[in-house]
């Protein structure tokens, strides 16, 4: 492993492999939003749970109007949250508001515009088609149905049709407990006095972030001091979580502790290079049932491993696929060299024209510690090792920053 540097995807598999799905636990369907369904739930009722008008009108049997104008008598009505309990008789119309039921023997509603009234008299001017207007039960869903499927993530949406289904608990998984440590006496937090050779910590704050919008529960850590004790300490505590992700050093060197320590602690190392830009030091390890993602400490370098690597881990953790981020097409706006043995993920602007089409173009500046360049892209061109020298107007993949989840 000294010597050579693993490719992205196959980092990708042997990171996701190591997990799985989270057990699951209850929590009341109007804190759902966010959460993963561990288990299938089904609805408990039929929606609508019989035939009801979709419009204010007048509720009657088709064939009783043939032709317009033409009368009928007004017999009741029967607002939502109430009934007219008799069939209708041969001419009669019961006067019907919106989520109102049909009557029995009615058929078609007439609106009430398409009406005029004189005392009990009704005269019909658009003849009334059997089902216009109507809602016919179980439009929605009936009881026994699963329109929500275990390992779907929530959405709001998802919510309101789960109370629908009158479900007042759900069950999903639990959320991802990630520690997140980062090393080095080089920093210090936002906010405090920034002394001769150092600088202010951003990347743990990001990826405390980026674990909350992914469903996660994120731990951040105080900043582990250049000591090796310390680092054990840390990392012992962060064995109790679900995931332990440290940020820099775990690169080989006289100053990269992590390593060390971790083996100190007994932790096999998986990996640790990477045949990627920005993020070569990336690095994996395991002990029991305890795993760590080692980042790169340069915060773009952060950023891009963790969509990469974190997020993938964290949605196996909550009962989905994990497969890595989606590309999709996008043409060159510019002429770019050929790529060197590393996949290279490189911030970019995207712009989107009238007919769909996807232009990007790369930032000139690319050095993995600038988060302005960061903040200024919408998406990560890819460069596949060894890709050939490209002309403007040739096809590339790209991530679309604007699409990924959690406020990416």
């Amino acid at each position: 492993m000294a010597g050579k540097l693993l490719p992205v995807r196959e980092a990708h598999a042997r990171v996701v492999t190591s997990f799985k799905p989270l057990p699951a636990e209850t929590v009341s369907v109007a804190e759902a939003a966010g959460r993963v369904l561990a288990a299938t739930p089904q609805a408990r009722l039929t929606q609508p749970w019989a035939d009801l008008s979709a419009m204010d009108g007048y509720a009657m049997r088709a064939e009783d109007v043939p032709a317009v104008p033409s009368t009928v008598k007004l017999v009741g009505q029967a607002p939502a949250g109430g009934s007219y309990d008799h069939a209708l008789k041969p001419g009669e119309a019961v006067r019907i508001f919106t989520g109102g039921p049909l009557p029995m023997g009615a058929d078609s509603i007439v609106i009430q515009e398409d009406t005029t009234a004189d005392g009990d008299t009704i005269t019909i001017l658009d003849a009334p088609k059997p089902g216009r207007h109507v809602r016919k039960a179980g439009l929605d869903f009936s009881a026994g149905d699963t329109p929500l499927t275990a390992g779907r993530r929530l959405t709001t949406r998802d919510a309101a049709l789960a109370a629908a289904m009158n479900l007042p608990w759900l069950s999903v998984h639990r959320k991802p407990r990630v520690a997140i440590l980062s090393t080095g006496d080089e920093l210090v937090m936002p906010g405090e006095p920034v002394g001769p050779n150092q600088i202010v910590s951003s990347s743990g704050i990001a990826v405390a972030a980026l674990v909350r919008g992914w469903g996660g529960d994120p731990t951040l850590f105080d900043i582990a001091r250049d000591d090796p004790g310390l680092i054990e300490e840390c990392i012992s505590a962060g064995e109790q979580h679900d995931i332990l992700v440290t940020l820099g050093g775990a690169s080989v060197g006289d100053h990269d502790l992590v390593q060390d320590a971790l083996k100190a602690r007994g932790f096999a190392m998986d990996f640790w290079r990477i045949a990627m830009r920005p993020g070569k030091p990336l690095m994996f390890a395991a002990k029991d049932r305890a795993r760590v993602l080692g980042l790169p400490g340069n915060p773009v370098s952060t950023m891009v491993c963790s969509l990469l690597f974190l997020k993938p881990a964290m949605d196996r953790m909550l009962g989905q696929t994990g497969e890595i981020v989606a590309t999709v097409p996008a043409r060159l706006a510019v002429d770019v060299k050929e790529n060197d043995q590393r996949e290279d993920y490189v911030r970019s602007k995207l712009v989107r024209h009238a007919d769909g089409t996807l232009v990007v173009e790369p930032h000139k500046v690319q050095d993995s510690s600038m988060l302005s360049v960061l903040a200024w892209c919408d998406a990560y061109m890819i460069r596949p090792p060894h890709d050939p020298a490209r002309k403007a107007g040739d096809i590339i993949q790209v991530i679309d920053l604007a699409t990924l989840p959690g406020g990416y």
